[in-house]
């Protein structure tokens, strides 16, 4: 069943009530341990992930390991999310690599009902902001479906570039990863009114106040994939302006995750994983070239899990 809709209006006007009532959900993509993908399993992550209300699902984007999918499994993890969640949700589809081949994912996700798609940095080359922004407007040209922009990586606007981003039909937003606060500032005054914006660093609760200081409190939560319940305190209690619990969460969980986080590089995939199977969740290893944490590091990373989940009152929960 197709979405709400995929008028860009419309779209952006369910994305942003999403993002003022939950944290956005970016679910893993399940994977048999030899390897391949696994669609019951992804259908059963899936539905835990929703029936947790998250503001609006992002499937087969960097936590759900996009790139290491082909068309075929892309085509399953989307067609299966929009499934799922039966249109209570916007389904924002990752796309990515050059424009041609992000146009080709964005059909498969047109014809399997996403609502909109996430458009993630391109493939390895550096290019001038002009290129930015023409690559954004041949992926709009091409598909029916709004966009979001994902300034990470090579990818980086000035408020000029912004502009002339938000003038694209089509695209309706940018997910930040860079938390470079004054640029970020510049752009949310450079965008036109309703113009979406969304904090997309990596764990983004431990940046999240600073954010929302610039006019950014919506953001997506890596820990929501493996432990709803710690991601969902911690969005009410900065909600609600509780600065005891928010410090709380931060001090004995989330700093410590990020500490375990940068020992290795991809754990900021590979740990939301382990931390999964953890929980009993069915998602399986992740896919070379990422490495799935080793013992040492896995005991640091259920010892944070279960801190996490005492703060909030909740279980491990084996299967």
């Amino acid at each position: 069943m197709a979405g709400f809709s995929t008028e860009p209006e419309r779209v952006a006007e369910r994305l942003r009530d999403g993002m003022a009532s939950g944290v956005l959900s970016f679910p893993l993509t399940s994977f048999t341990e030899e390897g391949d993908l696994d669609p019951d399993a992804c259908r059963t992550y899936l539905a835990a992930q929703l029936a947790t209300a998250p503001g609006a699902v992002f499937p087969a984007c960097g936590t759900g390991e996009f790139s290491a999918l082909d068309e075929d499994e892309y085509r399953t993890v989307v067609s299966a999310t929009v499934e799922i969640t039966d249109g209570r949700l916007p389904v924002v589809a990752g796309v990515g690599y050059g424009w041609a081949q992000a146009l080709r994912f964005a059909r498969i996700a047109e014809e399997a009902g996403a609502d909109a798609l996430l458009v993630l940095p391109h493939y390895l080359v550096e290019a001038p902001e002009a290129g930015l922004v023409e690559q954004l407007r041949r992926i709009a040209a091409g598909t029916r479906l709004p966009l979001i922009a994902y300034q990470r990586g090579p990818v980086a606007f000035t408020p000029a570039g912004l502009r002339a981003v938000a003038a694209i039909p089509g695209v309706i937003g940018l997910k930040d990863g860079h938390s470079d606060l004054d640029r970020l500032q510049r752009l949310t005054l450079a965008a036109p009114d309703g113009f979406l914006f969304f904090n997309g660093a990596a764990t983004a609760e431990i940046q999240a106040r600073a954010y929302a200081t610039v006019g950014v409190p919506a953001y997506s939560s890596a820990v929501h994939a493996f432990a709803p319940e710690i991601a969902d305190a911690c969005f009410a209690a900065l909600r609600a302006g509780d600065d005891g619990t928010v410090n709380k969460l931060l001090r004995d969980f989330y700093v410590p995750l990020v500490e375990l986080r940068d020992r290795v590089p991809g754990y900021a995939v590979s740990l939301v994983k382990a931390a999964a199977r953890l929980r009993g969740l069915p998602v399986g290893p992740v896919r070379a070239p990422l490495t799935d944490p080793g013992p040492a590091d896995l005991a640091d990373l259920e010892r944070i899990l279960d801190t996490g989940l005492a703060l909030v009152g909740a279980e491990r929960r084996r299967a």
